[in-house]
């Protein structure tokens, strides 16, 4: 008997009518819509199941796209980290070890005191981070909230810096020797120079930026013209930038009178940037500059000509060559923008925050600034709350040791994860059961003809 009988219809069953289609025959049919294009083309040799792009009935719903993406997996790494780190602040605890010695005859007592170690703790982070409930009236309370985008206005512009190279394809770990080349201008600019309000904070500013982007352009000429590693050259210039730093402070021109310590005289009060709530905070105008940063480096990644050329070179160097970018200046360019915006850094350390110049100006933001990077995933915006943050662990790890005498270092070892299930998505995807994309089995090549012909007939 031949396999491609015509279709058998009941008895007194017009010939013209088609059976009532069953479940699988309407999925059947779906996929091959969707592989032939409704019946324009010819079959795939690809089974459309296994083709991109959404299936009637699929797995795809909104939900799952929204747990499954690359925000979602930041962060759930982070709820990941916090979650080991509280195990680990839980191991130094006194009582959690006093339980631990009856564990199988009361094990509720060894979990409570678990759950109490973290969550006090933790408690106390939030206190020293967000708000104080403890506090002596509302300006006390808001105080560590204040302090915490204090610490993350240098995190925010030196994270952007790594994040717009990340976006083009270029590993800048030279933040570190960036902010530290554009303290020492504009230190220099602030204590050396006798010039008007206004006009004076805004050379600092723009000799900052100047150096760092200096700093990072020389590392983009030297890799378009040389083609050496911009990852050495950026770890080299850091130790450069360093010990220059150290020489200065101990020469007439930078270290102040009168001391032997290697620091710099106090910038005049023209060169320092404004507190925006007054004297009680730290908070200055560093941070709306540091909004105005993400504002901007969003405008240049998706909303210019320039940032479709890093973009472009980012995800792959000689196919951009091939379309007429010219990819060496933009290797220079790109470097030289995230200079600038690590030397922005660099002036919130010394027109801000510190106001002097110290050989630790950079303190180890230029290399947290790559953490921050990475958990925003290289976004502006997702940077920019990467920094927040990391500026709420560094406010708040201060007030955690005193309340409870956690070790600060607890949350460099938060960091760390953060930085570990960031890098493994599939990691964090696994550990919470997100599968990204079910995929239903390919069907056999006679089954598509049969479903094929069935469609036609």
């Amino acid at each position: 008997m031949s396999e491609k009988q015509p279709p058998q219809h009941a008895e007194g069953e017009p010939a013209g009518r088609a059976q009532q289609p069953t479940p699988a025959a309407e999925e059947t049919a779906a996929i091959v819509s969707v592989d032939t294009a409704g019946g324009a083309m010819e079959p795939s040799a690809v089974p459309a199941t296994a083709q991109s792009g959404q299936l009637p009935g699929g797995p795809d719903t909104l939900l799952r796209k929204i747990f499954t993406g690359s925000g979602m997996v930041s962060v759930l790494a982070v709820l990941l980290a916090l979650i080991i780190g509280g195990l680990l602040i839980a191991s130094t605890d006194k009582q959690v070890a006093t339980t631990a010695t009856y564990f199988f005859a009361r094990p509720t007592d060894f979990l409570a005191a678990v759950w109490n170690a973290a969550t006090r703790s933790y408690i106390a982070l939030f206190q020293g981070s967000v708000f104080n409930p403890r506090g002596n009236g509302l300006a006390a309370q808001f105080a560590p909230f204040m302090e915490t985008l204090t610490i993350a206005t240098p995190l925010i512009t030196a994270g952007l810096g790594v994040a717009l190279a990340f976006r083009a394809g270029l590993f800048n770990i030279g933040a570190q020797g960036q902010i530290i080349v554009a303290g020492i201008l504009a230190a220099w600019v602030g204590f050396a120079l006798d010039l008007p309000m206004g006009l004076h904070l805004l050379l600092v500013l723009v000799a900052g930026i100047i150096g760092g982007a200096f700093w990072g352009g020389l590392v983009g000429v030297l890799k378009a013209r040389t083609g050496a590693h911009e990852v050495i050259l950026t770890i080299m210039f850091n130790y450069i930038a360093l010990y220059f730093l150290r020489y200065l402070l101990n020469t007439p021109a930078f270290q102040r009178p009168g001391e032997s310590n290697p620091i710099s005289p106090i910038l005049d009060p023209s060169a320092v940037y404004p507190q925006i709530f007054g004297s009680q905070y730290r908070l200055h105008l560093g941070f709306l500059l540091a909004i105005a940063a993400t504002v901007l480096v969003w405008w240049l990644l998706n909303r210019s000509t320039v940032g479709f050329e890093f973009r472009a070179v980012g995800a792959n160097p000689k196919a951009a060559q091939t379309a007429g970018i010219n990819v060496s200046r933009s290797t220079v360019l790109v470097m030289a923008l995230a200079g600038g915006l690590a030397g922005m850094s660099g002036v919130a350390q010394v027109a801000g925050t510190e106001k002097v110049l110290t050989d630790g100006v950079a303190a180890t933001y230029g290399f947290d600034a790559i953490t921050v990077a990475l958990l925003g995933r290289s976004s502006p915006w997702g940077t920019f709350a990467a920094g927040l943050l990391f500026g709420a662990f560094r406010a708040g790890a201060v007030q955690m040791q005193i309340q409870t005498g956690t070790p600060i270092d607890i949350v460099l070892v938060v960091q760390s994860l953060i930085v570990l299930f960031i890098a493994a998505p599939p990691l964090v995807r696994a550990i919470f059961g997100l599968n990204p994309r079910r995929r239903k089995p390919a069907r056999p090549a006679k089954s598509r003809e049969a479903a094929t012909t069935g469609g036609a007939a």
